[in-house]
């Protein structure tokens, strides 16, 4: 799915800044760089940027609303990689679900409790929760497992010694055994 995911909006200098980030949901989550006005070739540039980097294969459907930045440049990169290019329809903000969901946790998660001080900056959080999301959150639509799948790890009478590691600067904390 691909969805206008961020408007991040926060104060500094008195002046309103804005950055959007294009997000792409097929099993797992990636996102790509971040502008201040995405245009049609630059969306249809990151998603050839995902085809050439492998990060396409194994998609069979894009849902995608009407916006005029998703070109037909655009609906070919995933047609050309085997997937079907689904448009939600019109004026039906609840049809693309997934995304707007998304949205709304990564708002929550992070970017509420965080002060984006640039481009680069958002990019770079923006990637470090995306592999956050599909290594160690789990996920109730998948039974709690990760979009990455996690090892089976056997049930133990005995207590493991727990190891916390501090994600984006200990706004997020994952938690793994340590070997005894």
């Amino acid at each position: 799915m691909a969805a206008e995911a961020e408007q991040v909006e926060r104060t500094r200098r008195k002046t309103w800044s804005r950055a959007r980030s294009e997000v792409f949901v097929p099993y797992s989550l990636h996102f790509t760089s971040s502008t201040r006005n995405p245009s049609g070739e630059f969306v249809a540039q990151q998603a050839r940027n995902l085809a050439v980097d492998g990060e396409l294969e194994g998609v069979t459907s894009l849902i995608r609303d009407r916006d005029s930045k998703y070109t037909g440049a655009f609906d070919g990169v995933f047609i050309s990689e085997g997937a079907r290019v689904i448009k939600t329809p019109v004026r039906a903000p609840k049809a693309n679900g997934f995304a707007e969901r998304f949205v709304r946790t990564v708002r929550h998660e992070v970017l509420d409790l965080t002060l984006v001080l640039g481009r680069r900056h958002l990019d770079r959080i923006l990637r470090r929760y995306a592999e956050h999301y599909n290594a160690q959150r789990p996920h109730r639509g998948l039974d709690l497992r990760t979009p990455a799948g996690t090892p089976e790890w056997p049930i133990s009478a005995e207590l493991p010694g727990v190891r916390r590691i501090d994600v984006l600067c200990g706004l997020i904390h994952e938690y793994e055994a340590v070997a005894a």
